[in-house]
């Protein structure tokens, strides 16, 4: 049986459970852990030195989240990814956003306009440097802030369950090795036409150009997964 990598829980400063989950989590988005891996609670509870209680519930998470299966008489394994789960998240996806950028427009202040303005400028700086494991995470915050800036609960609830399960997909798509070489600065055009949209305060471009960056992204991913690209270790 393959071995497991041994995780570090004690850096990430939160509950017990929320750390478990998080640590297992980027496990599986950075590819430490396997698509296809099975996962047993012994050699969790190894990787992480904590109880197989904390562990059944980090794994119950996992599952709700996408990102891992329980199979009959096998147990939890990492979950693949395939072209039509992503086609189908990705749909979605663009869909969601789009409709939380037009919610920005019509209900966010001046000041969490300009915080969304911050995070984008902070993405960007971060695909010009070439840093793409910054992109993803400062991509992340401008995510949060334009779904806190939605103004709408129910919907930035459906949205962070949504990312939560494709939070690999993204990963794979800013930071995998064989990435396409023209994505950074797509995904900069893109950004740059959402955050021109907010600042003159047209919800309808600025949904427009939400859907079309989460299309590229789509479409991003999914050449690497129909590519046959070898995805473990891909967001290193």
């Amino acid at each position: 049986m393959k071995a497991l990598p041994a995780l570090d829980i004690a850096r990430l400063a939160a509950p017990l459970r929320l750390r478990v989950e998080e640590v297992l989590r980027q496990a599986i988005i950075e590819g430490r852990l396997a698509p296809g891996q099975r996962l047993t609670e012994r050699q969790l509870t190894e990787m992480t030195g904590v109880s197989r209680t904390l562990i059944r519930e980090a794994l119950r998470q996992l599952e709700s989240q996408g990102l891992i299966s329980v199979i009959p008489n096998k147990g939890p394994v990492v979950r693949e990814l395939t072209v039509a789960e992503g086609r189908d998240l990705y749909a979605i996806r663009g869909v969601l956003e789009g409709l939380a950028a037009r919610y920005f427009v019509e209900n966010a202040d001046e000041a969490m306009a300009a915080e969304l303005s911050a995070a984008i400028d902070a993405v960007v700086a971060a695909y010009e440097r070439g840093d793409f494991p910054e992109a993803l995470k400062t991509k992340n915050h401008f995510y949060d802030v334009l779904f806190r800036g939605s103004g709408s609960e129910t919907l930035s609830s459906m949205l962070q369950t949504l990312h939560a399960r494709i939070w690999r997909w993204r990963a794979l798509g800013v930071t995998h090795p064989q990435r396409s070489p023209g994505r950074a600065k797509e995904a900069i055009r893109g950004l740059r036409a959402i955050q021109e949209a907010i600042r003159r305060r047209d919800a309808v471009a600025a949904e427009e150009a939400t859907r079309e960056e989460a299309m590229h992204g789509a479409t991003e991913v999914l050449r690497l997964l129909s590519q046959d690209v070898p995805l473990a270790r891909s967001a290193r």
